[in-house]
């Protein structure tokens, strides 16, 4: 016989891995009841893993909710970087329970947030958070993924934007010519597109083929062979022991444009609550990102400067944010 009692299913699904764990809501989000991460192409599908999941425990779970890589239309998603398609009132029947709720994985980002603890946050821009404020999210990961959390008087409701597709608007003589390089090889240019870390390898190319430094011969070897240049380009930016000073200007404008991206979104959505930048990208670059090249373009907005000193920035450190924020969506269900 199962446990009495109510459980929920939450997860956070990728084309890499996908994180699962069950939660009692007495319990709350930071204390999973049994919590583990599976290679996600191993599996045909998320009911397969799921149901190898739920094989560990006599929990009787009820109802899921997951946070998954791609945009979720009427209850069904596609997820980008793998073969699965997954609908909601199939996985509930599947598993046998009463709901299963899909989310984008920036809404679910976003639904983390306010439970979010102190050890938690790295602030990197000081301000004061006005209580009921709304909150905007920066993601850049692979892509740049933008949304904000409004309060409606009982608690904090996370909705998600494109705002990654927003026109990039350059700040400086150097962004300038970035754009008119990338106009000429991709037509039009948005914020993803040098904000994220598909945006990373494309500030480097510019300024590779530009002539502002020289590519060091084995650096050209290693992003050669590298699956992916962006760690590579992050890593030797930050390389103290053997500089280079291609990757570190790279690193110098991509935090420019992203200080001045945070600010934009702050702008748009008046958040008073504070700006969060969460993706894979930000964690890596700590430092970098708690600077004045951040802080100076984050502020740089004209007569509204004096509003953008108020408000404060934080990355996000929880590596789990979106599993925590799926379970934080599911309980308000």
């Amino acid at each position: 016989m199962g446990r009495k009692g109510k459980f929920m299913l939450a997860g956070d699904v990728g084309g890499t891995k996908t994180n699962v764990a069950i939660y009692s809501k007495e319990r709350g989000v930071y204390a999973p009841l049994l919590e583990a991460t599976f290679p996600s192409a191993a599996y045909a599908g998320l009911a397969e893993l799921l149901r190898e999941f739920l094989a560990q425990t006599d929990y009787q779970i009820d109802r899921a909710c997951f946070g998954v890589a791609g945009p979720v239309v009427n209850g069904r998603a596609r997820i980008t970087n793998l073969p699965w398609v997954l609908d909601e009132a199939q996985l509930a029947d599947e598993l046998g329970l009463e709901s299963f709720t899909l989310l984008n994985d920036l809404v679910a980002i976003a639904s983390g947030v306010p439970s979010l603890q102190p050890e938690d946050l790295r602030l990197i821009h000081p301000g004061q958070v006005q209580p009921g404020g709304v909150m905007a999210v920066v993601a850049p990961g692979t892509g740049l993924g933008e949304g904000y959390l409004i309060w409606d008087k009982r608690r904090y409701r996370a909705h998600a934007s494109e705002g990654g597709h927003c026109d990039f608007a350059p700040t400086n003589a150097l962004e300038i010519e970035l754009l008119r390089y990338l106009q000429a090889r991709l037509g039009r240019v948005s914020y993803e597109r040098v904000c994220s870390g598909l945006g990373i390898p494309n500030i480097y190319a510019f300024l590779r083929d530009s002539g502002y430094a020289e590519e060091p011969a084995w650096l050209a070897e290693q992003l050669a062979t590298a699956p992916d240049p962006t760690p590579v380009i992050m890593k030797t930016a930050q390389d103290q022991e053997q500089p280079c000073e291609l990757c570190r200007k790279t690193l110098e404008v991509f935090v420019s444009i992203l200080g001045a991206e945070a600010g934009n979104m702050a702008l748009r959505v008046l958040a008073t609550g504070g700006v969060y930048l969460g993706g894979g990208v930000p964690t890596h670059l700590l430092d970098a990102l708690d600077s004045d090249t951040f802080r100076a373009s984050f502020r740089n907005k004209g007569r509204l400067s004096s509003l953008m000193m108020q408000i404060p920035v934080y990355v996000i450190l929880n590596p789990k944010i979106a599993l925590l924020g799926a379970a934080a969506y599911g309980f308000e269900l």
